[in-house]
């Protein structure tokens, strides 16, 4: 490229977004452009350069030396971008512009409605962006300010600030059925038996169970059923298929009228909390800064009620 001639910038974002993702497709997912536009922007680009940035196989994508170096500045170049926007974002004393805020689905049919409501009723200004999924997002890659989880405790990156909002108790459940024909008295009697859980990334369900002597036991074992969705799970307890963790505002009302039951009442799930996250730099905008206090503020009113 010759020196002078005019760079388009959005070039620089979509290789940076490439590379993030792992891939064209991914990154065409992520971004909501066609794999065919994206790979011959990155084509053109590298073209305009007279470099190789990528090395293309059937199999996988690789930077080449030149392209890790080229990356590095991109990322930079969008890092400043950003904060460019956030400076003037921080400015303003009102909140405004948008918020991309994700939610479990149970959590938000649950809780979030009259917050969403009343929240928007408040801040005009603010377009808010709500991703609705059972899994954990990647906040800095897919662009979300703040992320609503149920964790247990220590249980994030690092990277993130974790505000805490309400204690959401978890309860080990099944049928009545299936607990006469599988009788525990000990958590280490549950890896025999059908897990319905999350799954980790290596393809484990786990838990982390104490009793009130202090003795504590941890399972991780495969999934009978491996999925995020609470009421998936509570719907295969219910059909006897296995056991499951599900927090207590899910299963609440079925524990109650006895259709679950408790698999070791003796035994506690580790703490668990609701929590809000995000990224460090985003804490200074209004918006993230107000839907964070109106979340607070929401949950303060619920008392000590648990989730």
């Amino acid at each position: 490229m010759a020196i002078g001639e005019p760079r388009n910038l959005n070039d620089l974002f979509y290789f940076a977004k490439v590379v993030e993702a792992g891939g064209f497709a991914a990154a065409g997912r992520l971004l909501g452009i066609p794999k065919s536009r994206l790979s011959r922007r990155i084509a053109e680009l590298e073209e305009r350069l007279n470099a190789r940035l990528l090395q293309r196989t059937t199999r996988k994508l690789q930077l080449t030396a030149l392209g890790e170096r080229y990356l590095r500045h991109c990322q930079a170049m969008l890092l400043e971008a950003e904060q460019a926007d956030e400076v003037v974002a921080s400015a303003t004393s009102e909140p405004r512009g948008p918020l991309r805020v994700s939610s479990p689905v149970g959590l938000a049919n649950q809780f979030l409605n009259p917050l969403v409501r009343d929240f928007l009723t408040r801040y005009p200004q603010v377009q808010l962006d709500l991703l609705l999924v059972n899994r954990r997002v990647d906040l800095i890659n897919e662009g979300i300010d703040v992320a609503l989880r149920v964790r247990e405790a220590e249980d994030e990156e690092p990277n993130l600030v974790t505000k805490r909002l309400r204690e959401a108790r978890t309860e080990v459940v099944a049928s009545p059925d299936f607990l006469a024909a599988h009788p525990v008295s000990h958590p280490k009697e549950l890896m025999a038996l059908p897990f319905l859980g999350a799954l980790d990334s290596d393809r484990l369900a786990r838990m982390r169970m104490f009793n009130q002597a202090g003795e504590r036991f941890e399972i991780a074992m495969p999934a009978r059923l491996g999925v995020e969705d609470f009421i998936m799970r509570k719907e295969a307890a219910l059909g006897g298929l296995g056991f499951t963790v599900l927090p207590l505002m899910h299963c609440e009302s079925e524990l109650a009228s006895g259709e679950l039951v408790r698999m070791l009442p003796d035994w506690h799930c580790a703490p668990a909390w609701l929590q809000a996250v995000y990224p460090h730099r985003r804490g200074v905008l209004p918006a993230v800064r107000a839907w964070l206090d109106h979340l607070a503020h929401a949950f303060d009113r619920c008392g000590d009620r648990l989730l």
